[in-house]
């Protein structure tokens, strides 16, 4: 029965995308769109093909994870040194004034009206995730209006690739946040600690063992089994930051940075 729930399931979500998705490019709307109103139409507040979404949920975080993992596959350090001063400077000058307007703005509603007293750190939190965007989504617009070459679409992609730096130190510090919030500064900073000694250890651990793995694996010459090795990766590290506190994106993403400077990445990139 349980089969059978899934494969009905699998069903309903191909058949809207398939269905839908063509429409709206073929409307002007773009593909993004398209997912969007699928998921609408199929959802519990449209049609009430799926009512069950808390069942999907697992399954909707597990490709969010896979995701930030070809984002952080993207991220060579070459590219992204010939690219410091867009992405350092407007990514920069984006995400802080963005923050700071949000903050400002949710700071004084909730000074000035009754029943909005959140404290400082919830209102933080709210701005630092705010003032970031959908890569995956901008990336994708851009891509299909073939905008990427050009100097707008090229500064898009500076401020997109600093907010995927930026989102490490911001998903780190929100556990020294929400344990504040709670009043417990000790475990505050012990958490933090946990957290950025996790990402740490991540970072120098696997450059230090990641390419022999590799390279061991490669010797075998069998492509699914280093594709799977890949994925080895990408789940242990976003177990060990789920473990930790942080988000499993977070850890995806450490993933696909640390291929993306490996010779590898190229085996990865024609597997993917």
């Amino acid at each position: 029965m349980e089969h059978s729930s899934w494969l009905i399931n699998s069903l309903i979500y191909l058949a809207a995308a398939v269905v839908v998705v063509p429409l709206s490019k073929a409307l002007g709307l773009g593909s993004i769109i398209g997912y969007l109103a699928a998921g609408m139409a199929i959802g519990p507040w449209g049609l009430g093909l799926v009512t069950d979404v808390q069942s999907i949920l697992h399954f909707a975080e597990f490709g969010v994870v896979l995701m930030l993992f070809l984002v952080g596959l993207e991220l060579e350090p070459e590219r992204l040194w010939s690219m410091r001063r867009p992405i350092f400077g407007w990514g920069a000058l984006q995400v802080l004034a963005c923050t700071a307007i949000l903050f400002v703005a949710a700071y004084a509603v909730s000074a000035w009206t009754n029943g909005l007293n959140y404290s400082w750190k919830v209102l933080l939190t709210a701005s630092l995730g705010l003032a970031l965007s959908s890569t995956a989504i901008a990336l994708q617009v851009l891509g299909e209006r073939n905008q990427l070459g050009t100097p707008s679409g090229q500064a898009a992609f500076a401020v997109l690739l600093f907010q995927d730096v930026a989102a490490i130190p911001i998903l780190a510090l929100l556990p020294l946040l929400a344990a504040q919030a709670a009043g417990d500064d000790g475990n505050a900073w012990l958490e933090a600690a946990k957290a950025m000694g996790a990402i740490v250890g991540i970072v120098v651990g696997g450059r230090l063992l990641m390419r022999p793995l590799f390279r061991w694996i490669a010797r075998s010459k069998t492509p699914e089994i280093f594709t799977a090795a890949a994925l080895l990766l990408v789940v242990a590290i976003a177990a060990l930051m789920q473990f930790v506190g942080l988000s499993m994106a977070l850890g995806a993403f450490l993933a696909g940075v640390l291929l993306a400077e490996s010779e590898y990445r190229r085996e990865l990139n024609i597997a993917t």
